[in-house]
């Protein structure tokens, strides 16, 4: 299938977010989605992904979560633990409250796109950002319709906002896929958030696959598991088709 690509600057309270669009180069409109990074930040690896959602039917957006340190790209071919330093530094300069109010700006600027089909949207994040695609869709649970959060860390925190006290206010369908080997969830924390899930109203699903290490979606990994890769993605768009089309 054919795309529409755009490199595009979206406006926002606290300046302008470098971001990319992609939807089907055909008539009509088409449902949103938007693509919340991880970590590693801003790349063309992420593009692609936007890219595989669109050719599914969507109108895929991702911006640069790091818009507010300037411009952040790194080199991860050649990470190191000075690199991954700067990587933590950059994650931890976010808050669950500043991506919020991103989110609001991504909504706007999807309502003001021709492609973009008006009303609901879905979201999707990974590692860092599971804890966001949560928490937008609590914030935003007339417009979220669905969320899907891969591997996702800091899911229960002390803080006010924390993702598991955040469930309730959600009212689209989530899907949660957590690596059964991963050092940046600790086991306790896992446990907290499942038994939040289970004593939420949320609507959700939930899975654990074996085998899996934090990251096993990402094809340019050692830890990519192709066999469970294509079984999630193969969930986000059931869950995308289910209530966005």
């Amino acid at each position: 299938m054919a795309l529409i690509e755009n490199h595009v600057t979206i406006p926002t309270q606290f300046g302008e977010a470098p971001g990319f669009t992609a939807v089907p180069d055909e008539p009509g409109h088409f449902p949103a989605i938007i693509f919340y990074m991880d970590a590693p930040g801003y790349r063309e690896e992420l593009l692609n992904h936007v890219r595989r959602i669109a050719k599914q039917g969507y109108f895929c957006i991702i911006f640069d979560m790091y818009y507010r340190l300037g411009t952040v790209r790194f080199n991860l071919p050649r990470r190191d633990d000075a690199m991954s330093g700067v990587i933590r530094a950059s994650m931890n300069h976010l808050t669950i409250q500043r991506v919020v109010e991103d989110t609001g700006a991504i909504l706007a600027y999807i309502d003001a796109q021709d492609k973009a089909s008006p009303g609901k949207v879905g979201a999707v994040g990974h590692c860092m950002s599971g804890q966001h695609v949560t928490a937008a869709a609590a914030r935003y649970p007339t417009r979220i319709a669905c969320g899907a959060s891969l591997y996702s860390v800091k899911m229960v925190t002390d803080a006010e906002d924390s993702p598991h006290k955040l469930l309730n206010d959600t009212a689209g369908e989530l899907f949660y896929s957590f690596a059964e080997f991963d050092q940046s969830v600790p086991e306790e924390e896992y446990e907290a958030f499942v038994k939040a899930l289970k004593e939420s109203s949320a609507n959700y699903i939930l899975e654990r696959p074996k085998g899996t290490h934090h990251g096993y979606m990402f094809a340019q990994r050692a830890v990519y598991n192709p066999v469970e890769s294509e079984d999630a993605w193969g969930k986000i768009f059931a869950l995308f088709d289910r209530n966005l089309k």
